[in-house]
């Protein structure tokens, strides 16, 4: 059990497991901005589709009118 407890004393004090959890944090904070980005961007983007997707189909004079969120 002695062993246990100092590989786990020495895990715990090593400098380099830091590092790595601080790339986790930023990875997380990224993740979080990406999704929070494409959640406020998600409606506009879908109506532009909705858009173009209408005058393509009925031509630039079709009266294609733009949708709101």
């Amino acid at each position: 059990m002695n062993v246990i407890t100092r590989k786990f004393v020495d895990f715990i004090k090593e400098e380099e497991g830091l590092t790595t959890v601080e790339y986790a944090v930023a990875g997380s904070l990224v993740a979080a901005a990406v999704i929070v980005a494409f959640t406020d961007l998600g409606c506009e983007v879908g109506l532009t589709i909705q858009y173009l997707a209408d005058v393509i189909q009925n031509g630039a004079a079709g009266g294609a009118t733009r949708g709101t969120c």
